[in-house]
C-alpha cells in the first residue's frame, strides 16, 4: 500500500514566532503602548531607553548610608536592597527599559508596580521596576516597616533607583531629562522611576 505523503509544515508564520528576546510580546508596538500607559497612569513624562544608559555606581549607596535619616529603617532601603554591583549585574541582563518622570515621588511609586505588572502580563516576564525615594506604604497604613520580618506588601513595594545604587542624575541626563540638586523649597522636585523590560 502506498504511503500518504505529508506536506512539510515549514517555518512558523511571523505572527506565530516568539520574539528573539524571549517573550511573547509583539515588540515595538507593545512598548509604545506601555509608554502611553505610563502617561495615562499619571507620569508627567515617560520614554523608552537603552538599559545600558542606566549607571550604577558605588558612591550612591554611601549617600544613603551617610546623609539619609531613613537608612536601615525600611526594607526598600539600604542595607536591605541590592548593592550597586548587584544592581549593575541585574541591569546587564536587559536591553530596554521605560524611564518615568513626575514632580511627586508618590506618583512614581504608585505607577511603577502597576506598570510592571501590565508589562509582565503582556509576556515580558523579566519586567522589574524601581521607584523613587523611601517606601511609605507601611507608614501610610498606620505602622512602621518591620525590618526584622519580610515585607508585608511585596506586590506593590519597590525600592528606589538610588536605593539600588543607580546614579539617577547621570542616568536621566543621558536620556534627555532634566534634574538638578534641589536648593530651596521653592524649587520644583524631579522624581524618576524605571521599569526594566527585556
Amino acid at each position: 500500500m502506498a504511503r500518504k505523503k505529508h506536506k512539510a509544515s515549514g517555518p512558523p508564520k511571523p505572527e506565530q514566532r516568539k520574539s528573539r528576546r524571549g517573550h511573547e510580546g509583539t515588540g515595538e508596538k507593545d512598548l509604545a503602548h506601555f509608554v502611553q500607559l505610563a502617561l495615562e497612569m499619571g507620569a508627567e513624562n515617560a520614554t523608552m531607553i537603552d538599559a545600558s544608559t542606566i549607571k550604577c555606581e558605588a558612591w550612591v549607596r554611601l549617600k544613603c548610608q551617610y546623609g539619609c535619616p531613613g537608612y536601615g529603617k525600611r526594607l526598600m532601603c539600604p542595607p536591605f536592597t541590592p548593592t550597586p554591583r548587584e544592581t549593575a549585574e541585574v541591569v546587564s541582563c536587559y536591553t530596554r527599559a521605560i524611564l518615568l518622570h513626575a514632580h511627586d515621588n508618590a506618583i512614581i511609586n504608585d505607577i511603577i508596580p502597576r506598570l510592571e505588572q501590565k508589562i509582565f502580563l503582556a509576556g515580558y516576564f523579566k519586567a522589574l521596576g524601581m521607584g523613587s525615594g523611601p517606601c511609605r506604604i507601611c507608614e501610610n497604613r498606620g505602622s512602621a516597616c518591620n525590618t526584622k520580618k519580610r515585607c508585608k506588601y511585596p506586590v506593590i513595594a519597590r525600592p528606589a533607583m538610588e536605593a539600588c545604587g543607580i546614579n539617577v542624575f547621570d542616568t536621566v541626563r543621558a536620556n534627555g531629562f532634566h534634574i538638578e540638586v534641589v536648593r530651596s523649597h521653592r524649587q520644583a522636585d524631579d522624581y524618576y522611576g524605571v521599569v526594566l523590560i527585556d
